[in-house]
């Protein structure tokens, strides 16, 4: 049993930086991928990040350079650093574990970037 909580959501003006959480609960965090994704209003969801259980990133090219993936094991916790905001950014991002060829997945946090 798996149960993701993502947090840290909000309204942020462009070039501005908003940290995410992620909270996992349940066994198996340790060992198990993560990552993260957002949909926008009207598109498909689409991968932004992701970290294996030894702690290496891997980035969509959107965000290579701004976007910052890391997992605190100790905390059963993956976070999502992201700067220089753009509004086109404005999405529900959402948490994704993987574990044993099963993807869990968080209800999401919305992000909206707006002046």
């Amino acid at each position: 049993q798996v149960q993701l909580v993502e947090s840290g959501g909000g309204l942020v003006q462009p070039g501005g930086s908003l940290r995410l959480s992620c909270a996992a609960s349940g066994s198996g965090f340790t060992i198990s991928a993560m990552g993260w994704y957002r949909q926008a209003p009207g598109k498909e969801r689409e991968f932004i990040a992701a970290i294996t259980s030894g702690g290496n990133p891997n980035y969509a090219d959107s965000v290579k350079g701004r976007f910052t993936i890391s997992r605190d094991n100790d905390k059963n916790t993956v976070y999502l650093q992201m700067n220089s905001l753009k509004p086109e950014d404005t999405a529900v991002y959402t948490c994704n574990l993987r574990r044993f060829g099963r993807d869990y997945w968080g209800k999401g946090t919305l992000v909206t970037v707006s002046s």
